[in-house]
């Protein structure tokens, strides 16, 4: 997969079936925009997907907001999907201010968009005057066919980013998951810590995640750790480490199931399966010594169901 970020000059000569959106999470109801790209492999067409560097409302409202995956993440979701072209474009007060058609224009200057795949959902342009109704009247005059695919719900309720959003605040990491179709993950490259848990004879790997990245709420959770493609269970913890004294940066802390060696410096995906307690400060390093091999020990037990129902 060829990824285009950080710039506005770039060109695709290859024929091209584009999809358009946000793309935070790759999630069931953006399964549906994928699958229509690739029907359209056989004709000859490359897969891109068009989205922005940052939330559009965060430009406008002119605050960050949360992501449910990291730039470096939607490359590895994109590129794990088959996706030729992902481009993240700057989204500058200019590109705020373009007018929809213009907007078109400008994707047909870069690409060789020959089909357009967006959600009956999507807006685009100034004030977000463009939707798939202007997409379906400017194909015929500019020159591309459109798809236009209808949400996917659970429950009643539009599968979204935003619903994902609120299941993983909540703390509902089942739900999440199911929503997303894969479970929710850091992927982020392993740090130093304080080494305490070596001494316990219970050695973790620490990863610590842009601030942008979304957590769910602190506490222990039953993980699935990959590592160049082998996949081990663990338990991971979500917080400042209360019980350890001194300025602990918000991280996420995995002991890995029969696991030895030297992680530093090299990129994990650390996947949530199931909470397991709140994050919480013990009395002594002992009693949370002791709570960490009691929640080994139920994490393994859930980890060895969950094996059992992937088969």
């Amino acid at each position: 997969m060829e990824y285009i970020r950080g710039t506005t000059e770039f060109q695709i000569t290859e024929p091209v079936v584009l999809s358009l959106g946000k793309f935070d999470g790759l999630h069931m109801g953006h399964q549906l925009l994928m699958e229509e790209m690739h029907k359209k492999r056989h004709l000859g067409y490359k897969t891109a997907v068009f989205t922005f560097d940052i939330p559009p409302r965060e430009l406008v409202e002119g605050e960050p907001g949360s992501v449910l995956t990291t730039s470096r993440e939607k490359e590895y979701v994109f590129s794990r999907n088959g996706v030729d072209y992902l481009i993240e474009y700057p989204f500058t007060q200019k590109m705020r201010s373009m007018e929809p058609e213009d907007f078109l224009k400008m994707l047909l200057e870069k690409t060789r968009m020959s089909w357009v795949v967006a959600g009956r959902d999507f807006h685009f342009g100034h004030n977000r005057r463009g939707d798939y109704r202007l997409l379906k009247n400017a194909g015929p005059k500019l020159g591309f066919q459109v798809c236009i695919v209808e949400k996917r719900q659970y429950q009643g309720r539009d599968i979204s980013s935003t619903c994902i959003r609120e299941q993983i605040q909540k703390g509902d990491i089942l739900l999440a998951n199911r929503l997303l179709g894969y479970e929710y993950f850091v992927l982020d490259e392993v740090v130093h810590g304080r080494k305490l848990g070596r001494t316990l004879g219970i050695p973790t790997v620490n990863q610590v995640p842009p601030p942008r990245k979304l957590l769910p709420p602190f506490g222990v959770y039953v993980s699935r750790v990959v590592l160049e493609g082998k996949s081990y269970g663990g338990i991971t913890n979500v917080g400042r480490k209360p019980t350890i004294a001194g300025e602990n940066p918000v991280g996420v802390e995995t002991h890995i199931f029969d696991f030895t060696g030297d992680l530093y410096g090299r990129e994990i995906e650390v996947q949530f399966l199931q909470y397991l307690r709140p994050e919480h400060k013990f009395e002594s390093v002992e009693a949370l010594t002791a709570e960490m091999q009691k929640n080994i020990q139920e994490g393994r037990r859930i980890f060895k169901e969950y094996k059992r129902r992937k088969l």
